[in-house]
């Protein structure tokens, strides 16, 4: 039996995910999440009562967490292209970049969105204040590092890119990267091209009236 996917095209987490199966056509079956499907969220929450998604349901067992699926993925369903590289060294750069576009692009991104879902007397503008001053940060700090580079970590692309190309995605939607970080628009627009992101992108293109923040007449 296939591994199945239960997911939402819209959701960066998810994408990270897709992007990984897409780069090796790996073959498995997508469980869309939504209103429209309650039948695929019982079973999520069966296995998983926190109720996160991505979670892939591999020979009946539930793996959850985006880098962890990438992770079982290169373990039971290796292919062609190694996201993960073999070399222990190179392994821990790549972690490291997963981990600062989950942590230090997603999560503040995300108290942007989360702010603008909430009423108006919940509202915290200055945790959006700081949120904003946390993306530039990062930005700066990758423009830095990507001078030259075509990927994140290393020649090749990796775990990181998949993490890097929904969450830069969104993020230049969310606090505009602009010609402020060029290192930055380069790289994402490389991501954008990339067809696995490519195809995400498409994927997601009909459910962009779900950002909350309205998203741009662009990408």
């Amino acid at each position: 039996m296939m591994p199945q996917l239960f997911a939402h095209p819209f959701s960066s987490y998810c994408q990270k995910v897709l992007i990984a199966l897409y780069e090796n056509d790996t073959p498995f079956e997508f469980r869309m999440l939504g209103p429209d499907a309650p039948d695929a969220y019982r079973e999520l929450t069966a296995h998983w009562p926190i109720g996160k998604f991505p979670m892939l349901l591999d020979d009946g067992r539930p793996v959850n967490e985006a880098s962890i699926i990438i992770e079982h993925l290169a373990l039971h369903h290796p292919g062609p292209v190694r996201l993960i590289p073999e070399a222990p060294e190179r392994a821990l750069e790549v972690r490291f970049w997963d981990r600062f576009f989950d942590n230090y692009i997603a999560m503040p991104q995300q108290k942007f969105v989360i702010d603008a879902m909430c009423p108006k007397d919940k509202r915290d503008p200055y945790g959006v204040e700081r949120a904003g001053a946390m993306l530039d940060t990062a930005y700066a700090h990758l423009d830095r590092h990507m001078a030259g580079r075509e990927w994140v970590a290393g020649a090749a692309f990796s775990l990181a890119d998949c993490s890097a190309a929904p969450q830069l995605f969104y993020a230049d939607w969310t606090h505009p990267i602009g010609e402020r970080f060029p290192a930055v628009t380069a790289y994402r627009k490389r991501l954008m091209a990339r067809p696995s992101f490519a195809r995400c992108i498409e994927e997601a293109r009909p459910h962009r009236p779900l950002f909350p923040l309205g998203a741009p007449d662009r990408d």
